[in-house]
């Protein structure tokens, strides 16, 4: 309340001489009023001699102004002990239905496109992380299996564990199996669906400009080193050779063409392009011989349906180091992601289960993080699963441009959802996610099934719930079990 000394709110600056001919107004008015009674007019002039400042005598100085007091901040841990029974508003019912939500007891829904048209989030990605066995497997396997009454579709370009084709084929999708004896094979250089706002020469550059980046990427990973300025100039000359020689160019003609180049340019005779092009032609000539061969040494023996509820590449017949299965993921994602490429595809979950397994690559960094900043305009929202957040630190040197990537990747997550953490992991969570200290406190503390959801800056501690069919096509477990 403001005060101004003695004529401040509580005190009148009348006199007292000015008082007692407003009490001698009111008597003289008062008794003229009891001769009329019953008179409207008299009453309603009888409340207007009602002082400003109150009633004289023992009433004198009480101000009739409205008492107005600040408003009180505090953080909501000493607001909850004033009003223990406030809880989050929650996301709203739209999108699929996940759980519980264990701070307010209501229904948790979750929908990345809708909260993405609210304003809610900034893009649609997903980041899911925790320790084995708390059920971020079922958690995503319920998003995705959910998400397809609301009429999305769900893609998996590789399952190392092939977990996901039971699922796929529950919901009458199709799990793809490579290795193993399978016939299928794939051509990560087809060039999908063609976008039919573009003129030749633009989906010509589109596509050469897929294929430069996935056999870049591929050899990077397979040299450990960024490729040089004359290897680039090698591989540009050898994609433009394969795609003259044939209409479904192929790794194996790439490779050929990297060791025995049938055309030079001005500075770079094919003597000296077959010189600077060697490594890189070894590099990804791995892919098409040894114990891969089969797999993507030819034309695709298989087509990519995007009409179908749930596609899955299955990958875990293919055994050997995280290297190699992180290129093989890389090709069969490329594969997937041409497919996926048309503007008028729709609303698709485009899931990287075991991801960890790739962000160990740095170049193949680059092509995921390309691939979230189009998630927007593809309609797509990539879910990101790994075991813990320090994986990031796997990736390169502290300072180096592949953790930066690795970061960016994260950073380019609006929604991060976090089942339990070892207590030794749990403020580097915090520290990466930007959680608050009651956050923190509650990694180590979650129970099977229970997850922090970070979405946008709002937080949920959220009880995951599914049905008795759902744990029957969802349980990666069932070795575990004794009879």
């Amino acid at each position: 309340m403001k005060s101004s000394g003695a004529a401040g709110g509580f005190y009148s600056p009348q006199g007292t001489k000015q008082r007692r001919g407003r009490r001698s107004e009111k008597s003289t008015h008062a008794r003229s009023g009891r001769k009329a009674a019953g008179s409207s007019v008299a009453d309603g002039d009888a409340t207007s001699f009602l002082p400003a400042d109150g009633e004289g005598g023992p009433e004198a100085g009480r101000s009739y102004r409205r008492l107005s007091l600040p408003g009180h901040r505090a953080t909501s841990d000493v607001v909850a002990g004033a009003y223990p029974f406030l809880a989050e508003g929650g996301l709203g019912s739209e999108g699929v239905y996940v759980g519980q939500d264990a701070w307010s007891g209501g229904g948790f829904c979750f929908d990345p496109w809708v909260l993405y048209r609210q304003g809610v989030i900034t893009n649609p990605n997903c980041l899911l992380a925790g320790v084995v066995g708390k059920g971020k497997s079922c958690l995503a396997k319920s998003l995705a299996t959910r998400s397809i009454a609301f009429g999305r579709r769900v893609y998996v370009p590789g399952d190392p564990k092939g977990e996901w084709s039971v699922v796929a084929r529950a919901v009458g999708g199709v799990a793809i199996e490579l290795g193993g004896g399978s016939t299928n094979r794939l051509n990560p250089l087809d060039p999908g669906p063609r976008d039919e706002t573009l003129t030749d020469g633009q989906w010509a550059a589109v596509v050469t400009n897929r294929r430069r980046a996935l056999v870049g990427s591929l050899a990077q990973s397979s040299l450990g080193r960024p490729l040089a300025s004359v290897e680039h100039t090698a591989l540009d000359v050898a994609l433009a050779g394969a795609a003259r020689a044939a209409s479904e160019p192929t790794l194996p003609l790439v490779v050929d063409l990297l060791l025995e180049p049938s055309d030079g340019l001005p500075g770079a005779t094919p003597a000296e392009l077959a010189r600077d092009g060697r490594d890189l032609a070894h590099a990804v000539r791995r892919l098409v011989s040894g114990d891969l061969s089969g797999l993507f040494d030819g034309p695709s023996t298989i087509n990519f349906d995007p009409s179908l509820p749930m596609v899955s590449l299955d990958l875990s017949q293919i055994q050997g180091s995280d290297q190699l299965i992180a290129m093989v993921m890389t090709c069969a994602s490329a594969w997937m992601e041409a497919a996926l490429a048309s503007p008028d595809g729709g609303q698709r979950w485009v899931i990287y289960d075991e991801a960890w397994r790739l962000m160990r690559q740095p170049a193949l960094l680059a092509r995921m993080q390309s691939q979230w900043k189009l998630s927007r305009g593809l309609g797509i929202a990539n879910l990101l699963i790994v075991h813990r957040i320090s994986d990031l630190d796997a990736v390169g040197d502290a300072s180096s441009e592949a953790r930066a990537l690795a970061r960016g990747l994260l950073g380019d997550c609006s929604t991060k959802i976090v089942y339990q953490q070892e207590v030794s992991e749990a403020p580097r969570a915090a520290l990466e996610l930007g959680l608050s200290g009651a956050e923190r406190a509650q990694l180590p503390d979650l129970q099977r099934g229970e997850g922090l959801w970070r979405v946008g800056q709002r937080a949920f501690v959220v009880r995951h719930v599914a049905t008795a069919d759902e744990l029957t096509v969802f349980d990666t477990n069932s070795r575990m079990h004794v009879d």
